[in-house]
């Protein structure tokens, strides 16, 4: 299984990246996504996730009405749209997959089965 994050890059506050998680070695289609992030000097935490028939989403409240998640299961890819950017939102952004039931989105990165090498985000003033 391999999950290919990409997208990051530098942006300046305020602006907006897109970020993609292509998978591959695993039936998508019925996995729940997530996208995690870890700043420096600090803990790996929930970003967003999407169940796998992305009838259900659910953001840490920090990133709401501000970020979306979706997903192309033709395409085997998750996305995660980041706009309104802040400089505490500089961090690397993983992505996970897990073996979910339908229409559930995980929240705890210990119940995730697999995960991406990470992409930097970083946010400038």
């Amino acid at each position: 299984v391999q999950l290919q994050a990409s997208g990051g890059g530098l942006v300046q506050a305020g602006g907006s990246l897109r970020l993609s998680c292509a998978a591959s070695g695993l039936t998508f289609s019925r996995y729940a996504m997530g996208w995690f992030r870890q700043a420096p000097g600090k803990e790996r935490e929930f970003v967003a996730g999407i169940s796998w028939g992305a009838d259900t989403t659910y953001y840490t409240d920090s990133v709401k009405g501000r970020f979306t998640i979706s997903r192309d299961n033709a395409e085997n890819t998750v996305y995660l749209q980041l706009s309104s950017l802040k400089l505490d939102d500089t961090a690397v952004y993983y992505c996970a997959a897990d073996d979910a039931p339908s229409g559930y989105v995980v929240v705890d990165q210990d119940e995730y089965d697999y995960w991406g090498q990470g992409t930097l985000v970083t946010v400038s003033s």
